[in-house]
């Protein structure tokens, strides 16, 4: 009997001999992050009766949904995360200066493969795009995982995505992802984990498979993972000393279903009001009136991000009628976008460069959005209210599109802006 990628995992870290989709493991996770969330699990921990966390090294805390503080109720979670970190010994705790969650934590070498992976935050699949089986769990799960390092899991089924092709110019994993999504739809994938394999994927950066491990979880993903290859390992070389397990499928696996996509022949998407799988050909929609335009969050604010949204500037300026929000996902990121003269272009163009954090896309502040706005953006979710009024309209799509269209005034096919 052959196994996947996530039941290879789970049957290691739950210490069995055998598994199949459907049943309920207790797994021992290696690591265990939450946000700004952490003064909730905290909250939830100090209930259960249990002096100190497991383990204190395999704990991290970054602060970035609402950073800087904004407003006095935040602040005080803030402040409580701060003196509970202290009380622990919790040693991986980056304060609001580091940056996104799902971002930092490859970046500083808190991911490798093979490792079981628990965040409080949906998005945490993202870290599947180093081979780890992660996943998003609830406060109370976590205030658990913080007593005893273990969780119950169910093992999910799993689909087997294949992408083979070359991506046209100008197209990207987000639009990969936005395909896929509008495809499966929103609930296409519920609890299943999904394996990504073919040329495309391989040609990928690192970065633009975090952007498909990320929005994965859209179509209700439990986790999202590819195999960790060559670039994987050179990323992850002198962010951490271990290089984990390199954990692959067996050829006689058994997936619920496999799927396959040609890339060669796709074009710009953008996820449409109100829901993810909303999505449409940006030529559809092409000529909608944007008033806001938001380039970062952790599904696209690395520094190749910011590079495809400059190369669609060359000279231009963004649209007076629009408000272009730049937020690199991390202080690295931050430090070489700097480094590189791009945050420099984009303030000369008229952008607005905020510090790394997750402050627009969840709509906590830097860029609430009022009625009767469009605002088209590189992150993950355009719920109706997600940033701000509930009569606002949000279009998620690739840094190409976003800052061609910020350029434009409206919705515009980066194919079309003159190199």
């Amino acid at each position: 009997m052959g196994y996947t990628i996530s039941e290879k995992i789970l049957m290691k870290k739950a210490g069995e001999t055998e598994v199949e989709p459907g049943d309920i493991v207790n797994a021992n996770v290696d690591l265990a992050m939450s946000h700004d969330n952490a003064a909730l699990v905290s909250k939830v921990f100090g209930e259960i009766g249990v002096g100190n966390v497991w383990d204190a090294e395999r704990i991290v805390i970054p602060i970035d949904h609402r950073v800087p503080a904004n407003n006095i109720k935040t602040a005080e979670g803030h402040k409580r995360i701060r003196e509970f970190v202290k009380a622990q010994g919790i040693r991986h705790f980056y304060d609001i200066r580091e940056g996104v969650c799902h971002q930092i934590m490859p970046e500083l070498g808190h991911v490798v493969p093979g490792d079981l992976i628990v965040g409080t935050d949906s998005h945490t699949t993202t870290y599947g795009a180093f081979g780890a089986f992660s996943t998003g769990i609830g406060a109370t799960e976590m205030a658990a995982v913080w007593a005893t390092g273990e969780l119950w899991l169910k093992v999910p089924e799993t689909f087997k995505i294949t992408l083979n092709g070359q991506l046209p110019e100008h197209v990207y994993s987000k639009d990969v992802i936005l395909h896929i999504a509008g495809e499966l739809t929103a609930e296409g994938a519920n609890y299943k984990a999904i394996e990504y394999y073919g040329p495309a994927l391989d040609a990928m950066s690192v970065g633009a498979r975090m952007t498909i491990t990320n929005m994965s979880m859209e179509m209700g993903a439990k986790a999202a993972i590819s195999v960790a290859d060559r670039k994987v390992l050179e990323y992850l070389k002198g962010r951490t000393d271990s290089e984990g397990e390199i954990v692959t499928a067996d050829t006689d696996a058994t997936y619920e279903q496999e799927l396959e996509y040609d890339v060669c022949e796709l074009v710009p998407k953008v996820a449409c009001p109100h829901a993810v799988d909303n999505v449409k050909a940006v030529e559809e929609v092409a000529g909608t009136p944007i008033h806001q335009a938001v380039l970062g969050s952790c599904t696209n604010g690395r520094v190749e991000d910011l590079k495809a949204g400059v190369d669609m500037l060359k000279g231009r300026k963004i649209n007076d009628n629009v408000r272009l929000i730049v937020a690199p996902a991390s202080r690295q990121v931050y430090l070489n976008a700097m480094e590189q003269g791009i945050l420099k272009t984009f303030v000369e163009a008229g952008g607005v460069v905020i510090n790394p954090g997750c402050g627009p896309c969840l709509g906590a502040h830097e860029g609430i959005l009022a009625a009767g706005e469009n605002c088209i953006a590189s992150t993950n979710r355009n719920f109706q209210g997600r940033m701000g009024s509930t009569e606002a309209g949000i279009y998620l799509a690739s840094p190409a599109t976003v800052v061609a269209s910020a350029v434009a005034g409206e919705i515009t096919d980066p194919r079309g802006v003159k190199q």
